[in-house]
């Protein structure tokens, strides 16, 4: 495809909405749209409150799929395989592997980043050779909503990794906090579902109550504020109340409201957000150093080539350099806003024509099918897919690997996949809106600025979906292995940018070159 640059804009009498109205209604014709499916708990707006122990209920804090569903026996047995055993399998078919440097890895402690989940895509190259490659890698992801009990005689059962989460990660850190300081907190700004789950196993593991409180960057009056580098939260009688710990679940630029550095013990930290958790230009760069580590024990972070600190106008050369196809990202949006998959020059224009806040931008290289992935310098990478329907359809899935680390290592926690609305076609539509056969995320922004879920596109992990993945054993154990690379990659970074109590600035700023983003950390710092 030979990509030009916009002709939109030095054209005013075009008739800019035609071109669009043209797209939508030969999506429309392929499949009517999939209505959102979100439980009525995600509707409720949740004002301060404390929950207290033996609160959890089932019902509220998983998918009425979720609570009737079987776990697949595979999915089952590899998150009972263990550390070892998954060392073991991984250094057989491996060998380049030594076992001892990969337990290592999986030994690792980290510093910042406790509570990670990482996106993968299943693709193959033209030779057949399948691999799982890491998307993106999300601080306080979500998943627990999604996961099938893994035992149906555990004491504590009903919480499935609700419960794992708080002990394997969020204990440690408590432990750490002045118990005079306060008490404990789950601060939100999407999701209630997940956050207030955790607000009821943490107030049943510390045994005490634990503040719920919802904090939106768009909240003129929130009920949290931060004095002396201590976190206050408001009760609904205007009192407020010092928490010496807190679990975060704020996911929206989170560090215009938290600071780098605080006397509550917060998780994770924000450095985690900013050094690739919730950054993507700096997860790249992350990735690139600890790849270069990694080099002498047969280890690699996959991801697709990309390319960081890319302005507006170098976008259409970056953009012909990879055949014609590539996706466009803001390096600081999540839940599937600020990615734009390019494969057209429509596509391109909607792009360019959209005012964005921030300077810099990601391209990164498409994974389509055989004949319209990107072209890089390690050849072309095509999705897997689901198996194919009745219908002989493929559908783009991905998959969230969650997982934990403290100070024994790492674990897995919980897994999920997603497909997209439509399906993968052989041939492209010159003038298709190809983000409703390549987009997987289910989380959808409404106009007011709230969140919805299309859950009809979820796949869980039991008896009934996960054979829609076409997943084996060693495909997950593969993805657990990338995915923990990841967080490590970020954490490291994190490291780096921290110097002794001080955030390095001016290393940020020359990895990240991005005013608009510093102007944001500089709210709360």
């Amino acid at each position: 495809m030979d990509v030009k640059p916009s002709a939109r804009a030095s054209s005013p009498g075009l008739d800019k909405e035609a071109p669009k109205r043209q797209r939508r209604n030969s999506v429309s014709t392929q499949t009517a749209p999939s209505p959102p499916k979100t439980p009525p708990q995600q509707d409720k707006e949740i004002t301060p409150r404390l929950v207290g122990q033996g609160e959890f209920e089932s019902e509220s804090h998983f998918y009425p799929r979720v609570l009737n569903a079987q776990i697949h026996p595979l999915v089952q047995s590899f998150l009972t395989l263990g550390n070892d055993r998954i060392i073991a399998r991984y250094t057989h078919l491996n060998p380049r592997v030594n076992p001892d440097r990969l337990k290592e890895v999986l030994s690792y402690q980290p510093k910042y980043f406790q509570w990670a989940g990482s996106d993968l895509f299943n693709v193959t190259t033209a030779t057949g050779q399948r691999q799982m490659i890491v998307i993106e890698t999300n601080s306080c992801p979500s998943g627990q909503k999604s996961m099938p009990l893994l035992s149906e005689t555990d004491e504590h059962n009903e919480q499935g990794g609700y419960r794992v989460v708080i002990q394997s990660a969020f204990q440690e850190q408590l432990s750490k906090a002045d118990p005079e300081l306060g008490e404990l907190a789950v601060i939100f700004d999407k999701n209630p579902m997940e956050s207030s789950g955790y607000a009821a196993v943490l107030a049943d593991v510390a045994k005490e109550n634990v503040w719920l409180v919802e904090w939106k960057a768009t909240d003129p009056d929130p009920s949290v504020k931060w004095v002396d580098r201590v976190l206050y939260v408001r009760d609904n009688d205007d009192q407020w109340h010092p928490i010496r710990a807190c679990f975060r679940y704020l996911t929206q630029k989170p560090w215009n409201r938290f600071p780098l550095n605080s006397r509550t013990i917060v998780m994770n930290q924000i450095v985690s957000c900013l050094a690739g958790g919730r950054n993507k230009m700096m997860a790249a760069r992350a990735y690139d150093f600890y790849n270069s580590e990694l080099a002498d024990l047969g280890l690699h972070i996959r991801t697709p080539e990309t390319i960081n600190n890319v302005t507006r106008g170098e976008i259409p050369l970056w953009l012909q350099s990879m055949g014609g196809h590539a996706v466009l990202k803001v390096p600081y949006s999540n839940a599937g806003q600020g990615v734009y998959t390019i494969t057209n020059q429509d596509e391109l224009e909607d792009f360019l024509e959209e005012d964005h806040h921030y300077d810099k931008f990601i391209v990164q290289s498409l994974v389509g099918n055989a004949s319209w992935s990107s072209v890089t310098r390690a050849g072309k990478f095509y999705h897997v897919g689901t198996i194919p329907n009745k219908k002989n359809n493929t559908f783009v899935s991905d998959l969230r690997m969650m997982v934990t680390g403290n100070s024994q290592g790492f674990r897995p926690i919980c897994i999920y996949g997603r497909k997209a609305r439509l399906p993968l076609t052989a041939k492209l539509d010159p003038h298709a809106n190809t983000w409703d056969m390549l987009g997987t995320n289910l989380s959808i922004k409404l106009p007011d600025g709230t969140w919805t879920t299309d859950s009809s596109r979820l796949i869980l992990m039991d008896r009934k979906d996960f054979n829609q993945l076409g997943l084996g054993i060693d495909d997950l154990i593969d993805a657990y292995i990338q995915t923990v690379l990841a967080v490590i990659a970020i954490d490291k970074m994190s490291c780096r940018l921290i110097q002794g109590d001080n955030f390095d600035y001016s290393l940020f700023r020359s990895l990240n070159p991005d005013d608009a983003l510093l102007d944001e950390i500089q709210q709360c710092n």
